[in-house]
């Protein structure tokens, strides 16, 4: 009789990607994003009504608050993930698009100016502003399509102008935001300066950022992105959706306040 001890069969791993490398994961991510922008919009629409039988002789402001709220729940879990998930800034965008098709077609769902192409126009800046930053791998693709969303949503709403906020046209505000989410974003880096007392370290890191841009202007985008992701183990983390967010509520409080 043979002592032999028989192996037993190998389990199978589970996976999240098909035999075609399709992400299930992302798939199912994706197939959410036009319900979720679809309740943005009606939320837009039920804001609108509120409003309108509320207050009917002051600024209709609802879509500013509904993206104000998108943003800012992008921020917290910005902060606490250091990820901004594609069901809520995709949903932005996409929500967006929505209300300024809806505008050119003459629906009142809000009291938006902006068409769609506005909205496009919006996302467009969005993504326009932060491209050196992400391919110099400086920055996630949730903080850009972020502001992304945030730019469509002004597009759609402000479009080439809007009393309450000095008139104003949306891509105009757009980059307002965006200088004054650098500008926080900078003051945040040097409290961590401050807190971790890594003056020559951040110096260095400063110096080699603006090397990295460098680079992206005169021998393009991959060798920028390679020579930023060969230094990725020494980087600090940072939020950047935080301070953009801060920077687009600042923004909208200030020029309404001026207005």
């Amino acid at each position: 009789m043979s002592n032999a001890i028989t192996t037993p069969p190998a389990t199978t791993t589970l996976t999240t990607t098909d035999d075609l490398g399709i992400d299930r994961a992302f798939v199912m991510q994706m197939a959410q994003v036009p319900f979720i922008a679809a309740a943005f919009v009606v939320l837009s629409w039920l804001v609108h009504l509120v409003w309108q039988t509320v207050a009917p002789n002051t600024a209709d402001l609802g879509p500013v608050l509904i993206v104000s709220a998108g943003m800012i729940l992008a921020a917290i879990i910005d902060g606490w993930a250091f990820k901004v998930p594609n069901w809520l800034t995709l949903s932005l965008v996409l929500s967006g698009w929505c209300l300024g098709i809806s505008h050119d077609l003459g629906i009142a769902v809000d009291a938006g100016r902006g068409g769609f192409l506005h909205a496009l126009a919006g996302t467009a800046l969005g993504f326009a502003l932060l491209f050196p930053v992400l391919f110099i791998g400086g920055m996630g693709q949730g903080d850009v399509k972020m502001q992304m969303g945030f730019g469509s949503w002004l597009g759609a709403f402000f479009g080439s102008g809007h009393e309450q906020f000095g008139n104003h046209d949306a891509l105009t505000i757009l980059v307002y935001a965006f200088c004054a989410g650098v500008i926080v974003g900078g003051v945040f880096g040097l409290v961590m300066m401050v807190l971790r007392r890594r003056f020559g370290s951040n110096a260095r890191n400063f110096r080699e950022i603006m090397i990295d841009l460098q680079v992206l202007l005169t021998q393009g985008a991959k060798r920028a992105a390679e020579r930023a992701n060969s230094r990725r183990a020494n980087w600090v983390r940072l939020p950047y959706g935080v301070p953009l967010c801060v920077g687009f509520l600042g923004t909208l409080a200030y020029l309404h306040w001026l207005a």
